[in-house]
């Protein structure tokens, strides 16, 4: 099935999302990640019938890392409680076109979803139909002509690295939609989710999942950087 399986036991699992993947079905028809997922479990447990999985959260279509799914309906209670109450550490790693204003900031703004464009905006005042978004970066380094940031997600919004980043004149690469000079070969943008951290829902034990960046040389320069 082609799957870069992250973490695997009878309550949960978490992969690592390609570019391209789509997490859940949509209206395009396309094989979703949690389908793939359905049909590999199936056949390495022999299950019979519609097997059980539950979807607890998203990232973006162009985007790669770590999702994570609940195998049962007791794990799927618990993680959506954890993602609401914000209980866990989600960071992300980002290739920046410009470099920052400062090395580290947390960024608070808020954030108005236009559903007809799919496309978010991000605002430093309240408006209606705006949620508050809060995020923090750090600079790690930079290549040539890239900036490398990890960022820690303190809200789930629509969009929401990609249009805070895109506020402060920082896009990521190859993300057209919010200001990229030019796309990617393979059409995704230079964001990972790189890292999970929360209580197992069941087991009530620490869990760190991480997922290795996609294939290149900026990510392999990333790695390095973070390795050093």
């Amino acid at each position: 099935m082609d799957l870069d399986i992250l973490y695997e036991d009878n309550h949960l699992i978490a992969v690592n999302k390609r570019v391209s993947d789509l997490v859940q079905g949509d209206k395009t028809g396309d094989i979703s990640l949690d389908q793939r997922i359905k049909s590999y479990l199936k056949r390495k447990y022999n299950k019979p019938g519609e097997v059980f999985l539950g979807v607890v959260h998203r990232i973006d279509r162009p985007v790669s890392g770590v999702v994570l799914f609940a195998r049962t309906s007791k794990a799927l209670s618990r993680l959506n409680k954890i993602f609401k109450e914000r209980q866990l550490t989600k960071l992300y790693w980002a290739i920046l076109q410009e470099e920052p204003p400062v090395e580290k900031d947390t960024l608070d703004h808020y954030i108005l979803r236009n559903p007809r464009i799919n496309k978010s905006f991000a605002y430093d005042y309240e408006k209606e139909g705006t949620k508050k978004a809060l995020l923090s970066y750090k600079l790690k380094g930079k290549s040539n002509r890239y900036y490398f940031v990890e960022i820690e997600l303190h809200t789930g919004r629509h969009h929401q690295i990609r249009a805070q980043m895109a506020k402060i004149a920082c896009p990521i690469r190859g993300d057209l939609k919010y200001g990229s000079k030019r796309s990617n070969p393979d059409g995704g943008i230079d964001l990972h989710a790189r890292k999970l951290e929360l209580i197992h829902p069941v087991k009530k034990e620490k869990l760190t999942i991480i997922a290795p960046p996609p294939g290149g040389v900026l990510w392999k320069e990333f790695l390095i950087l973070e390795e050093n």
